[in-house]
């Protein structure tokens, strides 16, 4: 959080230098929504870390499609998005977000058996037999509850920033000061749940290189990249990238981890997938049929004056 920041400043003082248009003002409402903005983000990344600590990386990034979903119902009730129900784009957006939650019930209470040893790294379909409807870890089942409330902070962090971009449309000003209000709240919860000093000692290590990576990549890159992409789209546009995370998280956690791969990450990944891409589905059907009406019927404005004149001459005629 601390390197973001000074990194923020950075590209703060750079922009403010060649900004053209100038910033709007922080009005008492726009900062405190960006307070609500940095309480709900520091929130939702303790619950993701502590679902990890419970889990694998490779649940986490499968129970974060869910984010699509929650998201886009957070946008029919706050009306960001339209629902209509004889409309075939809502239903698959409707029933997509129903099949990604039944995806991550089974992710969160179906771990199941093995089906990548962490040692070997091949399939243990090659090694020994393997029971399907075995489960073997409770705490998988905390893993998931935990990972599931931090993506739905994470779908309610995205619709309040889209609110705090239509009325202060400056990313980077926005991400700079929730990221100073997430590091003052991170800091002082972290200071009263761990409060041995030696704890806070890091060393030339791994931890050093995942809090550089965490704080450039993490939080500095993908967050000014989120808000751009908010402001410009909207937050199921958004969130449509999350099925990346899958593979790339598996892929990483076998190779550089010792994870082992589990049949109710893959079942429960792939019933989370389908409902996504339902809901990906009737987004661009929609976009479409929103082209599409608009095309049909041109407002007054984009008619061209000269023939708007020659209408007007021929129905006095008339």
């Amino acid at each position: 959080m601390i390197l973001s920041i000074i990194m923020h400043v950075l590209f703060f003082m750079s922009l403010c230098r060649s900004r053209v248009v100038p910033v709007p003002p922080l009005s008492f409402s726009i900062v405190s929504k960006i307070v609500l903005l940095g309480v709900i983000g520091s929130s939702s990344q303790v619950l993701g870390y502590a679902g990890i600590s419970y889990s694998s990386p490779a649940l986490a990034s499968s129970i974060g499609n869910l984010v699509p979903a929650f998201t886009f119902i957070l946008a029919v009730i706050c009306r960001m998005e339209k629902l209509a129900a004889k409309s075939r784009s809502s239903q698959a957006k409707v029933i997509g977000s129903i099949i990604s939650i039944a995806g991550a019930f089974v992710l969160t209470f179906y771990k199941g058996p093995s089906i990548i040893n962490a040692l070997t790294h091949l399939p243990l379909l090659l090694q020994q037999p393997i029971n399907f409807l075995k489960s073997e870890d409770e705490s998988w089942a905390i893993a998931g509850i935990l990972l599931i409330a931090d993506y739905f902070l994470a779908s309610v962090w995205y619709i309040v920033q889209v609110d705090i971009l239509k009325v202060f449309p400056d990313e980077l000003t926005t991400v700079f000061f929730y990221n100073v209000t997430a590091t003052i709240l991170s800091t002082t919860v972290g200071f009263f749940a761990v409060p041995n000093a030696s704890a806070w000692k890091i060393g030339l290590d791994i931890s050093l290189i995942s809090i550089v990576c965490s704080g450039i990549f993490g939080k500095l890159m993908s967050n000014v990249v989120y808000a751009w992409a908010l402001y410009l789209k909207g937050p199921v546009y958004v969130t449509s990238f999350k099925p990346l995370q899958i593979v790339i998280a598996v892929a990483m956690g076998v190779m550089f981890l010792d994870d082992s791969l589990y049949i109710g990450s893959v079942v429960g990944a792939t019933i989370v997938s389908i409902g996504l891409y339902a809901v990906l589905w009737g987004k661009a059907k929609e976009e479409i049929e929103e082209d599409v009406g608009s095309q049909e019927s041109p407002t007054i404005e984009n008619v061209p004056l000269l023939q708007s004149h020659r209408t007007e001459t021929s129905e006095k005629n008339v």
